[in-house]
């Protein structure tokens, strides 16, 4: 079985070496390189172009979420550049998580995370899925439900996700989700694979597809990722 390549921007050094080290180990990720700081990592993906780049959100110059600005725009120049970003992070607010997928990122890990669930994020990354800490997930989640309870005339000194987006609105006014939809919504916001998601509900990963199909198609999302936000943003998920 090919590889999956990959990148790590991390600034930590003891963190950096320790990552590349557990990946190479795993036998399944091959390690092209590793970067200590933003443009230094930028440069990185640019020459080797790997599938995932492994990318933390504090960096000591520009962050993971203008690393990742950037390189989607490098991308739409370069169509042999296809790597996908993977946040793995001690950041854990909202705002951090929102602007990492509203800036391109595919998928969004705390550190914390098990070396095993990991190497199945870089996988679901590799081949295009979403993969959401749900650690993240039920933080963001939170504070969809606190703004729902907040009065509209109630001053908050935070950003929180509105529970009635216009656009998914009138959407969802004109071809609403069904109940299985939204079943398979919940638990793509916690990250769940396609296999997983079959597991739990008790049905095919075909049949789960055709969901995931329909769940784009009615959220005008590109991905699980756009949905997945979407979904937060909107209040879908509750």
């Amino acid at each position: 079985m090919t590889k999956i390549q990959v990148v790590v921007i991390e600034d930590h050094d003891l963190s950096r070496v320790g990552l590349t080290a557990a990946l190479q180990h795993s036998g399944t990720v091959d390690v092209l390189g590793s970067a200590a700081n933003g443009r230094q990592g930028l440069e990185m993906i640019q020459q080797y172009k790997p599938d995932v780049a492994i990318l933390d959100i504090g960096l000591p110059d520009i962050d993971g979420i203008e690393v990742t600005l950037q390189l989607k725009q490098v991308q739409e120049a370069d169509e042999t550049l296809h790597t996908k970003v993977l946040m793995l992070t001690a950041n854990t607010s909202e705002d951090a998580v929102l602007a990492a997928f509203a800036a391109g990122a595919d998928s969004y890990s705390l550190k914390e995370v098990s070396v095993e669930d990991l190497l199945s994020a870089i996988q679901l990354t590799h081949e295009g899925n979403a993969w959401i800490d749900p650690n993240i997930a039920r933080i963001v989640l939170q504070q969809a439900k606190a703004s729902k309870e907040t009065p509209q005339d109630a001053e908050a000194d935070t950003t929180v996700i509105k529970s009635t987006d216009p656009e998914y609105q009138a959407i969802l006014e004109t071809e609403p989700l069904t109940d299985r939809e939204l079943e398979v919504l919940e638990l793509i916001v916690a990250g769940c694979s396609n296999a997983v998601i079959a597991d739990k509900l008790y049905i095919s990963v075909g049949t789960v597809k055709t969901h995931v199909r329909s769940i784009l198609n009615k959220l005008c999302a590109d991905d699980r990722t756009q949905a997945a936000v979407r979904a937060l943003r909107s209040g879908l998920v509750t």
